[in-house]
């Protein structure tokens, strides 16, 4: 049976950041994920859990300059000490909160480019190695251009090719229904073909990035994917609800867990 994560960047949204957890928890959810905790306190984002009976399934390394336009530095010639300060960063914060992994976005830029690529191979290779000493798995999600282009690592087979160059034990896929359907389809197939390599999942509706009961993935047969590989991960709720996020949470409540008392 799926164990699903909800995403407290997306889902929530009618309640501050710190109040989504209470909700996440009072809505059956038991892990939780979100892009970045980086504006409040990992003190405080581990008292939430804790209080609410939550996990820590994800959450991302720092970007470099989000609202700069910035999507990851790991591919970008020049901006290695900045990479290595955000690898400090995100490490103090899992260490507090408390979770397995880590996704490290890759940045803007091209893998035909072979300085990029290089750098690319550098950086996860390094941060391989100190999540690795920390006992946290590193993910790489491959993301679509049509939500984000431009973005290095916007390819599964790409991705698949650099977990097997890099050769570190620690280092898997965020295999994303949503972006792998907007970059390839075939969904069932490509999964079958890279389970064994995924880390985390990620899944919303196709195209409107929605609830996963409206469009065009049959998640059903996705979910039954999922137990028929026997995947023992997280299922990361990375979608944006048409609606307040408590009344779209239908196609939820066969896999929500009681509510505490």
């Amino acid at each position: 049976m799926p164990l699903f994560a909800a995403n407290l960047t997306m889902m929530f949204t009618e309640k501050p950041f710190m109040e989504r957890f209470a909700a996440a928890a009072a809505a059956g959810f038991r892990e939780v994920e979100y892009l970045f905790p980086y504006d409040h306190s990992a003190e405080a984002i581990a008292a939430a859990l804790e209080v609410n009976g939550l996990r820590q399934a994800l959450f991302n390394c720092p970007p470099g300059d989000w609202e700069a336009g910035e999507r990851g530095l790991a591919c970008l010639p020049g901006r290695e000490a900045e990479f290595e300060a955000s690898l400090d960063t995100a490490l103090a914060y899992a260490e507090i909160i408390g979770v397995p992994r880590l996704h490290l976005m890759a940045g803007l830029g091209s893998a035909a480019d072979p300085e990029q690529r290089a750098t690319y191979l550098r950086s996860v290779a390094r941060a391989a190695e100190r999540l690795d000493a920390a006992g946290l798995q590193l993910v790489l999600e491959p993301i679509n251009p049509i939500d984000m282009p431009g973005y290095f690592l916007n390819d599964f087979d790409l991705a698949a090719a650099i977990i097997a160059e890099v050769g570190a034990p620690n280092v898997a896929l965020q295999f994303d229904f949503y972006h792998c359907q907007r970059i390839h389809g075939d969904l069932c197939r490509r999964f079958g073909e890279m389970a064994a390599i995924t880390g985390h999942v990620q899944i919303a509706g196709v195209p409107g990035r929605h609830e996963p009961d409206v469009g065009e993935i049959r998640y059903d047969t996705v979910f039954a994917l999922l137990d028929r590989l026997d995947y023992r991960g997280a299922v990361g709720c990375e979608y944006r609800p048409a609606g307040e996020t408590e009344a779209g949470l239908g196609w939820f409540h066969p896999w929500r867990a009681p509510v505490r008392a």
